[in-house]
Formats: structure tokens, sequence, C-alpha cells
């Protein structure tokens, strides 16, 4: 797992480096991983030599970096302009550099830009851009190289304007980020927030991590951390000889209805491509989960099903006193629970709080937006870790926050966010198959954070594949599921 820090603990491991170190050499570090990276990017467009590069310099030192960058860039024949969008308060050593290789100052760029280096604020900026510079910063990423293609826009550690610590970014009067939107971001030393979590994530791009020793001098608590794919593979279920069926672990899924049946019918699929070795449904949608899928154990009714190390409860299932009764009985039982769609409707008035909290087991609820909203009483805002975490903390459960970039916060205050969320998967019936192989994960024995990790990385990849072959349906998530997940064994 990579982890992700806030600015201050950002600042402190800086501090403590820099105290060891020679006075401007841990800018030095950030400017030459920022330069290489920019040639790079020239090289694609062409050629490094001969080609030009706009540096975007506020007063702070993101403005120096970018300065020292372009030193860099110009004394490999780059030509290098800058404008400073605060005269008067520019790095003075880093400008000083920059015009000793060749590089100059500009009001405004005349001719083609093949790269905007975004140097105007870093992670000490709060409430987003002024309006001023938000304008000029739109229309100048807005530039065409020599090319024809529009330039290529690299933020110098995070896009200018976003909220560093929470992702989040203000909105000007037309509704436009109050902030950069870059293809690439270049991040020194941490990973922060806004690059992975929130409306931020989306204005980064790519996101290049470069190191400047900050490794040893980072402490406490990360912000969060992020899934990779080394991690599913540690942490999936092996098998071995003595494997069978039962050994894997039984998911008992109580989904769907008379009205909803495709909603069972999704559900199960998703468990179906799981580590388990037994599906047992158990709702009013069994005729057509058996017509789907001939090797699910069906009954009527959670009571009837038998036994199971894992239960989902939720998509589908309605609202009203028969679905209730089936969520209590889910509830009563002792073993991990998924708690999806319905299931956290019937949760909204309170009246089964009891139950939650007299639950040994495990509890892993996945609310979307609305669905947080109708829990809380309120949105997530734009601090969707903070968010996550304070619902894990008032239902005891590890919550799943869906989005592009979906949260999973724990009850103890620990925090994952999911790389592998696109917006092919926000159609209907998605987020049933979700449930679905998270409920399979927990009858595996996968502990609840790191089965939500996994299913929510997973299931982001699926539908990533599904979209290949055009617009995306649950089924094709479903279906796109098994292939991924094979790539684990």
């Amino acid at each position: 797992m990579r982890s992700v820090w806030r600015v201050a603990d950002v600042r402190a491991a800086e501090a403590g480096l820099m105290g060891t170190l020679p006075e401007g050499t841990l800018m030095q570090r950030a400017a030459a991983g920022l330069a290489r990276r920019a040639a790079l990017l020239l090289v694609e467009r062409g050629g490094v030599y001969g080609s030009r590069v706009l540096l975007l310099v506020g007063s702070g030192d993101n403005g120096g970096d970018a300065l020292y960058a372009g030193e860099r860039l110009a004394r490999r024949g780059v030509d290098v302009s800058a404008l400073l969008l605060t005269p008067g308060r520019a790095h003075t050593a880093g400008l000083a550099a920059l015009r000793a290789a060749g590089g100059r100052l500009v009001d405004r760029p005349t001719g083609p830009v093949d790269l905007v280096l975004d140097g105007i604020v870093g992670i000490g900026g709060t409430g987003g851009l002024r309006a001023s510079a938000e304008e000029k910063a739109q229309r100048l990423c807005e530039l065409r190289g020599r090319d024809g293609n529009r330039s290529t826009v690299v933020a110098v550690d995070v896009p200018s304007g976003v909220a560093v610590d929470t992702g989040h970014v203000p909105l000007s009067a037309s509704g436009r980020p109050c902030a950069v939107r870059a293809d690439v971001t270049v991040a020194f030393g941490a990973l922060k927030p806004a690059l992975m979590v929130g409306p931020a994530a989306a204005l980064a791009g790519q996101v290049e991590l470069v190191d400047i020793g900050l490794g040893p001098w980072l402490r406490g608590t990360p912000a969060l951390r992020v899934t990779e794919w080394s991690d599913l593979v540690d942490w999936w279920p092996k098998l071995g000889p003595a494997s069978e069926k039962y050994t894997r672990g039984v998911v008992g899924v109580a989904t769907g209805s008379a009205t909803y049946p495709g909603a069972a019918v999704l559900s199960v699929g998703g468990a179906l491509a799981g580590p388990t070795g037994l599906v047992r449904y158990a709702g009013s949608a069994r005729t057509e989960v058996l017509h789907q899928h001939p090797s699910v154990i069906a009954s009527g009714r959670v009571a009837d099903a038998g036994r199971v190390q894992a239960w989902v409860c939720g998509s589908g299932l309605g609202t009203g006193a028969d679905a209730a009764a089936e969520l209590r009985a889910v509830l009563a039982t002792s073993v991990p629970v998924v708690l999806d769609a319905d299931a956290l409707t019937l949760l909204v008035d309170g009246s089964l709080a009891d139950r939650l909290r007299g639950r040994d087991a495990p509890i892993v609820v996945t609310p979307h937006d609305r669905e947080f909203t109708r829990l809380c009483g309120e949105e997530p805002g734009a601090d969707r870790v903070s968010a996550a975490l304070r619902l894990a903390a008032w239902m005891n459960a590890v919550v799943l926050l869906k989005g592009d970039r979906t949260v999973i916060g724990t009850p103890d205050g620990r925090a994952y966010v999911n790389p592998t969320g696109t917006p092919a998967l926000a159609t209907g019936g998605t987020g049933d198959v979700l449930a679905g192989l998270l409920g399979s994960l927990l009858a595996a024995g996968v502990p609840a954070d790191r089965a939500a990790a996994s299913a929510a990385y997973l299931h982001g990849l699926a539908g990533r594949e599904a979209a290949r072959g055009g617009p995306v349906t649950a089924p094709d998530v479903a279906t796109a599921l098994r292939p991924v997940v094979a790539r684990l064994g």
C-alpha cells in the first residue's frame, strides 16, 4: 500500500530533513525530478531541444521549484519563459538561475507552447485560486504547441487551487473549478490527499512521485492508504490440495425480490466471482437466480438458508415488513455482514440500532452519497475521508463510501482509497455486483477492511474492462469480474 500524508506531516518531515542538508538541497532535488519528467513529456511531443515551455510562477517555494526546473530545461536547449503571477514576490534565487540559463520573463506567451508548468501555489495554498489567477491559469493552460495540440500541463506537487488535505475544489461563480487541471502531477516526497480523493484527484491527471528523501522523516499515521495490486495478491485466499467448497467459505445472499429479481441475480454473480466455495441464496427471486446460476443453493428466507460464514443483504430487497424481517434475521447471526441499498434505507429510522451495536462480528456498509446523507442527516461534504470515518465510528462498521474514488473508513480511524474507479460504473446494478463480491471475501475469512478495499479495487478493474466493449451494464461488470479475479491466481 502507498501512504498518503497530510500537509502538517509533510511540512514536519521537510523541516527534519532540511536540518541535515545544505541549504537549497531539497528544492534542487524536487526541481531535478520535475525537469526530468517534463523532458520525457517533451520527447513524446517531438523532442526536448527547441521545444517551448511556459512557467506559471507564484510567490512561494512551489514557484521556486518551477523556476529551478525551468533552469535545467533551458540548459538543455528548451525555450523557457516565465510568467510571474505575483511580480516582486517570486523566488529570488530561482529567478536568477533561470535568467542565467537563458530563460525569459514574459507578460504573456507569444507563439506555441508545448508544455506549461503550474507552479502557482503548492501545499500551503487554501481557498482555491483567486478569480484573476484562475482566469489567467485557465486561459494559459489551453495554449497549443508546435504540433497544434493543446499544451501538456504539469502541476508542481499539486494542482494549484485544490484543498490539499481533503481533495475539495472550490467552484467559481460560473461553476468552474477554481484550480488548475493538469495532465501530469509531479509530487515531491509524499502523496497528498488531493492527489487521491475528492474532485481534486480528477484534476491531478497522472501522478508521479519523486523521491527527495522524505521517507524516513514521515512519522505518525498517514491520512489514508492507497490499495495496490500487490496487496490483493497478498490478501487473496489461497487454494491448497485439501481445499473444498466448505473450507473455502460459504456466503449467504439475501437480496432481490419479486419486484427486483435482477438485484439478486447480480449480487449472486458478484459472489460467485469471489473466493468462496459455495453461495446460498435466500429470497423470493430464487427462480431467477437458479436459472442464471444453477450452482447456487436457494431457499425462500434467511432462516431456512443453512450455515454460512457471511451474509450480503439489501440490494433490491425492498423496504416493507418482510424485508425488515429478513434484515433482522441477518443481523441476528454471528457472522460478518454486508449491508447495501435497501438494507441501509431500513436502518435510517434507528429501529435496528440495538442490533447493530450488539453485534461482535464485522459489519460493512456500502452507501453512495445519497444513502450516506440519509444515514447521517448530512452530505459527505468537502472531506470525504473524514465523513467515512465519522460514519464508521458511529455505526461501529467499516464504511465503503462509493464514488469515483471510493473511500473506505474503519471504526478505529484507518482510511483507504481505491484508485481503480471509473465513471463507467455509474449505472444501475453495479453496486449489487460489488456487494456480492465483498460478501464472498468476508466469507472466505478476509478481514473486513481488506475485503472492502479488495472488492472496490477489483470492481473498478472490472468496470474498466467492461467499458472496452462500449456502454457498460451491470451484467457486463459481473462477467468481467471473473477474468479480472483470475489474474490473482
